[in-house]
């Protein structure tokens, strides 16, 4: 080989290296509201992420705040301002489907979901949350479980009480409480979980079919069986902490790990933070069963995954999607979040006592999807309907609050 050959050789070689690294290179963001207590589930995908595709900077950006009410804020401004993430967190359903698909700002993924196989491990209901318009819009990174009610199982022992089956059997166990000097038989915190526990309350009232045309407008909010349920969360509320609004979950779930009340209603990211961040054993340090009412049911939401359209980092968002919806990245993320997987092919035995038990419950159940977390209601209902709780709770006008939220039902064209 000449000096010419050599020469040329070498530059095409540096050309070749350039290239290479700068395709390596890459940048990923992605935008969640998971921080604090919810952080160890993310970093563990993060982790796995880097370790797949190593030339990536990963740019984790979380925003906190009760349920991603602060996250949704900032992800307004920067969607609306054209300066997207490359893939951000959502509640699967509504959530996402009746925000920024209907402004024709995702893109489908049924493309995506056909090369990886998911038609055929996710469930069809899950898939069906997902879908709209003939379109595919997120991929689910978990299943959580709404209609969970937590205890400290060696205080509920001391006095003397068992987990109540139905509304009416936890008011007679509040009273009872409230007899033996516990002050708040239920914790619960800021506004958003208040609406966790109306949730709950009116599922366990109206059940699993009512529940279902409450938000297909078969059911009006200004029902009798409707108005009744507003009357029971007022009973139920009666028994709470007064100090209720500035509680976060966490803080409320301190209540049950130190026995300070006997009941909290919530999603089983809770189970997440007994086991991770409190080192507490199920079944010991701390139990669960259904929320009153709603045995036989199991309340879902799912997180997940989009890909806005004009994401600069396409390439590696989609590589980003693929391992959120891959049986390795979500039997990696979801022990450590309290959740189960989306998939049906789950390795069962990397999760603990409380996961095994719901996986069993979500082959089993009749399957509903939860308000607040954006499963059934559009962003228009979801973001406005805390201020009637606000309301109810000052007046405890079970009727004015059934009005208002037909009101705002209308508007969001529930139904329609």
């Amino acid at each position: 080989m000449n000096r010419i050959q050599i020469k040329k050789a070498l530059l095409i070689a540096a050309a070749l290296a350039a290239t290479s690294s700068a395709a390596a290179a890459g940048k990923l963001e992605i935008f969640s509201w998971w921080s604090g207590d919810e952080a160890p589930a993310l970093d563990a995908l993060v982790k796995l992420y880097k370790q797949k595709n190593p030339g990536v900077t990963v740019d984790n950006a979380t925003v906190s705040g009760g349920a991603g009410t602060n996250a949704k804020a900032v992800l307004k401004t920067r969607m609306l301002g054209g300066t997207p993430p490359d893939s951000f967190q959502v509640h699967a359903g509504q959530e996402l489907i009746g925000t920024w698909v209907v402004a024709n700002r995702m893109e489908d993924l049924s493309s995506l979901f056909k090369s990886e196989g998911w038609t055929k491990v996710f469930p069809q209901d899950v898939i069906a949350l997902l879908s709209s318009k003939g379109g595919i819009w997120s991929v689910p990174v978990n299943v959580h479980r709404s209609n969970v009610m937590w205890y400290n199982p060696a205080k509920l022992k001391a006095w003397g009480v068992t987990p109540p089956k139905t509304w009416n059997e936890f008011l007679t166990t509040c009273a009872k409480l409230k007899a033996k000097g516990v002050a708040a038989p239920l914790v619960v915190g800021e506004n958003w979980t208040q609406q966790h526990l109306w949730e709950n309350v009116m599922i366990g009232t109206l059940g699993s079919q009512g529940w279902k045309d409450l938000w297909a407008g078969k059911l009006k909010f200004t029902d009798p069986k409707v108005v009744a349920g507003f009357t029971t969360f007022g009973k139920v509320m009666d028994c709470a902490n007064k100090d209720a609004s500035g509680l976060s979950w966490q803080q409320a779930s301190d209540r049950i790990a130190d026995g300070t009340s006997a009941f909290n209603v919530m999603g089983d990211w809770a189970a997440g933070y007994f086991t991770t961040t409190k080192k507490l054993a199920p079944n010991t340090g701390f139990g669960w069963t259904t929320a009153p009412g709603t045995s036989g049911t199991f309340v879902m939401l799912a997180d997940s995954f989009g890909l806005p359209k004009g994401a600069k980092d396409r390439a590696e968002a989609i590589n980003w999607l693929k391992l959120a919806g891959s049986k390795q990245g979500q039997d990696a993320f979801n022990p450590l979040k309290g959740s189960i997987a989306a998939r049906t092919d789950s390795d069962l035995s990397k999760y603990n006592t409380y996961s095994k038990s719901a996986a069993a419950d979500w082959k089993k159940n009749k399957i509903v999807g939860s308000m607040v977390h954006g499963a059934v209601a559009p962003e228009s209902f979801t973001s406005a309907f805390g201020a009637i709780i606000d309301q109810f709770g000052a007046s405890k006008n079970a009727q004015g609050a059934a009005a208002a939220a037909q009101q705002l039902a209308d508007r969001s064209g529930i139904g329609k």
